[in-house]
């Protein structure tokens, strides 16, 4: 039963005209807190965001306002170290999170914690979407729900109960992220052939959106160039210089 709930993950990009309750959202919340946890730091924190301004903000500020406009509740994963640095003046210690194991320790956290968040919705019959968007514009998202320093936006969620399901996108045959005892690169070239053409036949014949595409060519197109390269900056604004 759970095998077949995480092999039919697809992104819902619209729902029906329902709002999750405050006990549905606390529920799937208190789920996913029982994720792994480096050193149970628990670096995360989550913005519910439910005011109708904010929530269009939201979606402008990370060029999706779509996958905002009927969601059931919009949720914002943040990293979280300023709670950790609470916890230290209680005992009259100063927290040092300027490193780069910090910045990587909080991404995991969130990471683990969003998707035990995601299985337990979807497990009741939500749908969910995750918006990376977020990271277009994280000084003004952050500015729009007042994170204070140690806190920094790694990506968005939306939910609610599907009005449009899609259908499940193949993955990478596991020969090619399995490797045994050593990596083995050689064998790259004809397996990402081989998914090339499972994946035109996929966007080609899917519901809705079709077009003629493979993966290596998008991945080529899409990593050319460096992405989001103000992140640096603004992690460094935010504490995160990474020593």
């Amino acid at each position: 039963m759970v095998e077949k709930l995480l092999r039919s993950h697809a992104s819902v990009r619209k729902y029906k005209d329902y709002t999750l309750t405050k006990e549905e959202v606390s529920a799937l919340v208190e789920t996913a807190q029982h994720a792994a946890s480096s050193h149970f730091v628990q670096a995360y924190s989550v913005i519910w965001v439910t005011d109708i301004a904010k929530k269009e903000e939201l979606g402008k500020l990370s060029q999706n306002p779509k996958q905002f406009e009927t969601a059931g509740a919009a949720l914002l994963l943040c990293a979280d170290f300023h709670r950790l640095q609470v916890a230290g003046k209680l005992h009259h210690t100063e927290i040092e999170i300027d490193t780069t194991e910090n910045v990587l320790v909080g991404a995991v956290d969130v990471a683990l914690f969003a998707q035990n968040l995601v299985i337990a919705a979807e497990a009741k019959g939500f749908g969910i979407c995750f918006i990376g968007g977020v990271r277009n514009a994280p000084a003004e998202i952050s500015q729009l729900v007042d994170l204070p320093e140690g806190v920094f936006p790694l990506f968005g969620i939306t939910l609610g109960v599907p009005d449009q399901q899609n259908e499940v996108k193949p993955r990478l045959p596991v020969a090619a992220v399995l490797h045994e005892n050593s990596y083995d690169s050689a064998k790259y070239e004809s397996l990402l052939t081989e998914y090339d053409r499972t994946m035109e036949e996929y966007y080609a014949s899917r519901g809705s959106n079709q077009k003629v595409a493979n993966w290596t060519q998008q991945m080529a197109e899409f990593l050319e160039s460096p992405r989001r390269p103000h992140i640096r900056e603004f992690l460094a604004s935010k504490g995160f210089h990474m020593k």
